[in-house]
């Protein structure tokens, strides 16, 4: 199992069978093979809906939840230590269909953690993200901050 989820294929598939997504109405649609960016579907339907029909926000911020860290870990690689820290999700439109989030990690964003991290620091970058719905309407704004490292010798 360990050796599927260090792929991108084998991740996105196992997330997709993960019980919180799957009962969510949560797939994802891609990961890159360089781990450089992940789209992920957020499908409405009875399970997700709130009182008023539309996207529930918890699934909104679920559907954004792990993928900066899991980009982020698998780009910098095994030398270094990668926790979420902190997020914030701005709800700006109701969602009233199927939802779609994308996360692009680019080297730019690597070389400066890299750079922030190289005498044993620790950065604390942010991350942002836009759930849309299908027609480009902005749905949320999701904020991830990431606690990052290199690992210390032992």
């Amino acid at each position: 199992m360990a050796q599927l989820l260090r792929t991108p294929k084998g991740l996105a598939r196992a997330l997709n069978w993960y019980p919180p997504y799957r009962f969510a109405g949560i797939r994802v649609l891609d990961i890159a093979d360089d781990w450089s960016s992940a789209r992920v579907r957020l499908k409405l339907g009875r399970l997700n809906r709130n009182y008023f029909g539309t996207q529930f926000g918890g699934s909104l911020y679920s559907m954004s939840d792990p993928f900066w860290c899991l980009l982020a870990v698998n780009r910098l690689g095994r030398g270094y230590v990668v926790w979420d820290k902190a997020a914030e999700i701005e709800f700006v439109s109701p969602g009233r269909g199927d939802v779609y989030a994308e996360f692009k990690v680019t080297e730019d964003r690597l070389e400066e953690i890299r750079a922030a991290t190289a005498d044993g620091s620790k950065a604390l970058p942010w991350f942002e993200s836009t759930v849309t719905a299908a027609d480009g309407t902005v749905v949320a704004r999701v904020r991830k901050q990431l606690y990052v490292r290199r690992k210390r010798d032992s």
